[in-house]
């Protein structure tokens, strides 16, 4: 996994395992083998010695067997052993050997051709080379130091863990609930500035919304004066554009208030079939004489403010069948999300400014021509009212000419499941 707390745990494993294991080989090479392994021996030649010295004694004290002892043999101490013997004067092929992992180590001494006397023992040193027992030991330090890293690292990352459970917190109006001011300093300082970033951001919000909002509805009273004025002009033609220029003003107005009033309204979520809801705007429209045709609406359930998304698919089938020449729109779903693709025939936007047609008052045509009617608006305002749903809206050129634009909605649970 490449994750932080994996890089830290790691990091800290190899240095705990080089450092402890550096400093073994060092001590080793410096102090040599352990002193253990011929003080053992020695003991255990003693022993021997002092148990054979009883049986010349007295023969019959103790019992003798015809083999030597079963298990496995244990070549190096048993060569050692016999080396130590030797030199104590006593040749004997005696044998080092443990019936299994648990049984104790039993040495098997020759007693002349009368049998083995078998000798249970302790405090040998650990049969096989030196290095076994260093690798054993690096072994434990490794595990050992497997779990302080995974803990360290995990307190390590704590901090941001918690940056991106609060980045991930942020709800559709941009904003992030109130984050608990407890933990270690750091952490506290960190949801202390989260939470004034939140605030500061809240409130500037809310100022910009009612700035909006209160121009919009303050630019009615001159415009109703105007459109007055406006009337009694005498040149028809001119009346005209000042009527036109006076509707935009106004249409302009009326966006932005209800902008503002989807940015700031929370509407309770309701089910919804999303064919009906479409299938009901597609024939609304036709009656307003707009090119629009429903196609393979499947039913499919969300859940959603009925009123707030009416406008939203209102807004985007409505700029595809006047922009776009004609729409057509179908209805799908997965199981998880739902599917609105709404396909229109018109020249399409430009590749360098299609990233913008979410962004307020945005038009395709540079000119802003006023052929159609719109304060270019709704595709701002459908794009809120889905992302505060849950859902996203994706426009794109169609291949053979014209826009797609595709609408996904969390489908809803079905209430006899749950």
């Amino acid at each position: 996994m490449n994750t932080l707390r994996v890089k830290i745990a790691v990091l800290l494993v190899v240095a705990i395992v080089s450092v402890v294991g550096l400093l073994t080989v060092v001590l080793f090479y410096l102090l040599g083998p352990p002193q253990r392994s011929e003080r053992a021996l020695e003991g255990t030649a003693q022993q021997v010695e002092l148990v054979l010295g009883l049986i010349n004694e007295a023969p019959g004290a103790v019992t003798l067997e015809e083999e030597p002892a079963p298990g496995q043999l244990y070549e190096r101490s048993t060569a050692g052993l016999r080396e130590v013997l030797t030199a104590r004067g006593l040749d004997l092929p005696v044998t080092i050997s443990r019936d299994g992992h648990h049984a104790p180590l039993i040495v098997s001494v020759p007693i002349a051709d009368r049998g083995w006397l078998w000798m249970p023992t302790s405090g040998m040193p650990p049969p096989g080379p030196p290095w076994k027992a260093l690798v054993r030991w690096l072994t434990v330090i490794a595990l050992g130091a497997t779990v302080i890293a995974v803990f360290v690292a995990n307190r390590m990352v704590r901090p941001l863990v918690f940056l991106e459970d609060a980045v991930a917190s942020v709800g559709p109006d941009g904003l992030m609930p109130e984050l608990p001011e407890r933990g270690p300093a750091e952490v506290r300082a960190t949801a202390k500035a989260l939470n004034s970033l939140s605030a500061r951001l809240k409130r500037s919000m809310e100022s910009r919304m009612r700035l909006v909002a209160a121009a919009g509805h303050d630019m009615r009273t001159p415009i109703t004066r105007m459109r007055l004025r406006a009337e009694f002009v005498p040149d028809e033609e001119e009346r005209g554009k000042w009527l036109n220029d006076l509707d935009e003003l106004e249409r302009i107005g009326d966006s932005a208030i209800m902008l503002v009033r989807e940015e700031t309204g929370a509407a309770a979520p309701e089910r919804i079939r999303l064919d009906e809801l479409v299938g009901d705007i597609c024939t609304d429209l036709k009656e307003q004489r707009l090119d629009v045709t429903g196609v393979n609406l499947r039913p499919v359930t969300i859940r959603a403010s009925r009123f707030k998304l009416n406008r939203a698919l209102r807004n985007l089938i409505i700029n595809a069948a006047t922009h776009g020449v004609r729409a057509r729109v179908s209805v799908s779903g997965d199981g998880t999300m739902a599917r609105i693709v709404i396909e229109d025939d018109g020249p399409g936007i430009p590749e360098d400014l299609i990233h913008q047609v979410f962004e307020p008052f945005f038009r395709a045509d540079r000119a802003r021509r006023q052929d159609i009617p719109g304060a270019g608006l709704g595709l701002t305002i459908a794009y809120e009212i889905v992302s505060r749903a849950g859902g996203r809206i994706e426009i794109a050129n169609r291949p053979d000419g014209g826009l797609v634009q595709t609408v996904e909605l969390p489908e809803a649970a079905d209430e006899a499941k749950t």
